[in-house]
């Protein structure tokens, strides 16, 4: 449709200029003397658009020679930016595929071409700094970290505009990761704080903070990095909650006296002294860093307090877990009051066959000075314990009890059970 009508239009203006020029009868003389000259008008427009289209082709033609020395110049720029572009994928390639030296190599000498074209290409200093990278992944590759370290440097001191400001993070993340590799937490620690608030906040620089403060040994740190992570659902469920039980419980460790160890717990979500684990491991804790101390006592009861959420729920635990708890509690059984004595006897009533709860009511009512309830417990919970170390310990105490009541050779007897169990 457009070809018909450029052809129509070119149709009517030949029309009109045949037309112009059939009834044109004009002359034009010029007198140059002693000449004279007549021409037909038709002939000197004819004359003037040559004249015109002359011109007009001789200053495209003087343009075109003038502009040879920039064609030259933008044609050398171009080669040389095909051969940054190609030197860079060419070394992306041989990183893939583990030829580190070369790629080494083509990412230093893409660097340097991109330095040259800084003025010519806009895209150059991003070409530069990722030439870089690449260059310090394969120094990396090769244990060269001193080569590494310069590359890092040369690509964030390139002076990349705001629009690549993910590059210069792409870098410190790298870089973080390396010095995680070199075991070097500070360092990975550094270039994480360098990060803008919001790239901070993403999976991966969490996950490298959290590899970094468990490197460093900062558990507290490394708690909080952990619960981002699982509410962003950076693990699976049961990993998350592996993850934050353990660093929970290393964080309890790092805690060197009662004062620490409670502000420790305080500092835990409820879900995380909820978890049997956890709440064992704090009582536990407490009871050793103030033994010997005048705060005993009273620690002793703030443990047991810290059990009340799982030994409500106590037989809802698995084995392992109800161990540990028995465990616990009888670890502040110095002072044992009536009303968690009572607690053990409910909850023994309620399981008669559970052997760990016969053997924690025997403990109880022994540290009470009940020796005949204590004596009978203790025999019957020997017979259910599976756990050889709480087994050992009912056998232990049976031999005490003996020898408190003058019956040698029951305790003998006791105390050879108790080196057999």
């Amino acid at each position: 449709m457009r070809g018909a009508l450029w052809l129509l239009a070119i149709f009517a203006a030949a029309v009109g200029v045949a037309l112009f020029a059939s009834r044109s009868s004009g002359t034009i003389t010029v007198f140059w003397p002693p000449h004279r000259v007549d021409m037909s008008l038709n002939l000197v427009l004819l004359l003037l658009l040559g004249v015109f289209v002359l011109l007009h082709l001789a200053l495209r033609a003087l343009s075109a020679l003038l502009d040879l020395p920039a064609q030259a110049k933008a044609w050398r720029a171009a080669q040389r930016e095909r051969a940054m572009h190609g030197e860079l994928r060419d070394a992306l390639a041989h990183l893939l595929a583990g030829r580190f030296s070369r790629a080494r190599k083509l990412a230093e000498i893409s660097a340097t071409h991109a330095a040259s074209l800084k003025a010519a290409v806009p895209q150059s200093n991003e070409v530069q700094a990722m030439a870089h990278l690449v260059a310090a992944e394969a120094a990396q590759s090769l244990q060269d970290p001193v080569v590494r370290d310069a590359q890092v440097l040369a690509a964030l001191d390139t002076d990349l505009p705001p629009s690549a400001a993910h590059l210069r993070e792409g870098i410190q993340l790298r870089a973080a990761t390396w010095a995680l590799a070199d075991r070097d937490p500070a360092a990975a620690l550094s270039r994480l704080a360098s990060l803008p608030q919001g790239a901070q906040r993403r999976t991966l620089a969490l996950r490298l903070k959290l590899r970094a403060a468990r490197q460093a040994r900062h558990n507290a740190d490394a708690l909080d990095t952990a619960r981002l992570l699982a509410k962003h659902g950076a693990f699976s469920p049961a990993a998350a909650h592996s993850m934050v039980r353990s660093l929970a419980s290393h964080t309890l460790t790092d805690a060197h006296d009662a004062e620490q160890l409670m502000r420790a717990w305080d500092n835990l979500t409820d879900a995380e002294r909820k978890q049997s684990e956890v709440a064992t491991h704090a009582a536990l804790r407490l009871v050793n860093v103030s033994a010997g101390t005048p705060e005993a006592a009273a620690h002793q009861q703030r443990a047991r307090q810290w059990l009340q959420t799982i030994w409500d729920s106590y037989p809802a635990l698995s084995d392992a877990a109800q161990t540990r708890t028995v465990q616990a509690l009888e670890a502040t059984f110095d002072t044992i009051d009536t009303i968690w004595l009572g607690k053990i006897e409910a909850a023994q009533r309620q399981l008669p066959r559970d052997g760990r709860l016969q053997y924690l009511a025997g403990m109880a009512c022994m540290k009470r000075e009940l020796w005949g309830k204590a004596q009978q417990l203790l025999t019957l919970a020997t017979e259910d314990l599976k756990d050889e170390s709480l087994k050992r310990s009912a056998w232990r105490a049976l031999a005490l009890l003996a020898e408190h009541r003058g019956d040698a050779a029951a305790a003998v007897k006791a105390w050879r059970r108790a080196a057999g169990a």
